[in-house]
């Protein structure tokens, strides 16, 4: 299926990937967002629709808390664009470094305001801190590993198709753990969209019952890799932090980076990631029209 040129937009389907992948694939700068997965997994909470303006980039609006937002992963659309697209959306979301930094002087021109999303920083760790977990840094860390190795029998194996029900098993305890949805629709769609999603990760048992599982995938050209899932069961204390760096620990070595997503202003989550000492950030940036935005 092809994408429809700009400003016919389609609703996001499985089908769309032959089309998308291979431009977001080339986008440099590691968002976690930007990939065909993490979109198609989430199309339903945003209304995702999507658009292409030929030899510039993917343009894909959506929705959220009442308000219209559009996206350009792979590059800066023309002015008449952008016009018309902050004619009928409120704000421009997940603008990248690569966007917003060398295209500073050409916003201004345009009457584009650009700011930083907090919120929306994804958290960029060394492989090699997380496989590691080395100094007194990480010493907590640590502590639980070790608690967790001797407290249980426990083994790590790929996650494959054949896996599935037991990632499943444990997606539903961690549901009932929490008392609340949170993503689980989501990740429940990855599981069962594995193989046609081509998303990687591993299952963790201890005492052979599935006990948890992640799931990510390359990006940023394929030095970085975003751990878009994580779920596990609570009652096995340390199981997080040993997952953590046992799957750090088994990437290839020529990922350098692992991004963990975003907090989403979510002040324990912010915490809990500061904790791993993350060497910096893939940063984004919203825009308005800045006649909007003194409004």
């Amino acid at each position: 299926m092809e994408l429809p040129c700009f400003p016919q937009f389609v609703p996001m389907t499985l089908a769309l990937k032959p089309a998308m992948h291979p431009h977001l694939s080339l986008t440099p700068d590691g968002v976690s967002e930007y990939t065909f997965s993490s979109l198609y997994l989430f199309r339903r909470r945003y209304a995702y629709q999507i658009s292409m303006v030929p030899g510039r980039t993917i343009v894909i609006s959506g929705s959220r808390d009442g308000k219209r937002f559009f996206m350009t992963p792979c590059g800066l659309p023309d002015r008449s664009v952008l016009t018309e697209l902050f004619q009928t959306h409120d704000y421009w979301k997940g603008i990248p470094d690569s966007i917003a930094q060398s295209n500073q002087e050409t916003l201004r021109r345009w009457n584009v305001d650009i700011q930083e999303d907090r919120d929306n920083f994804d958290y960029l760790y060394l492989r090699t801190d997380l496989a590691e977990l080395a100094g007194k840094k990480y010493h907590k860390k640590r502590n639980l590993i070790h608690a967790f190795v001797h407290a249980y029998q426990y083994r790590a194996v790929p996650l494959t198709a054949e896996r599935i029900p037991g990632a499943l098993e444990v997606l539903d305890r961690w549901k009932q753990d929490k008392g609340a949805e949170g993503d689980y629709i989501a990740a429940r769609e990855a599981l069962d969209l594995f193989g046609d999603l081509k998303i990687r990760g591993f299952l963790y048992y201890v005492d052979d019952t599935p006990a948890a599982w992640c799931l990510g995938e390359p990006l940023a050209r394929g030095r970085m890799f975003t751990i878009h899932f994580e779920k596990a069961v609570d009652a096995y204390k340390g199981i997080y932090q040993y997952m953590n760096q046992a799957f750090a620990a088994a990437l290839p070595r020529y990922y350098i980076h692992i991004n963990r997503e975003q907090d989403l202003g979510d002040e324990g989550l912010r915490q809990a990631k500061m904790t791993y000492r993350p060497i910096g950030f893939v940063r984004k940036y919203t825009g308005s029209l800045r006649s909007r935005a003194r409004a």
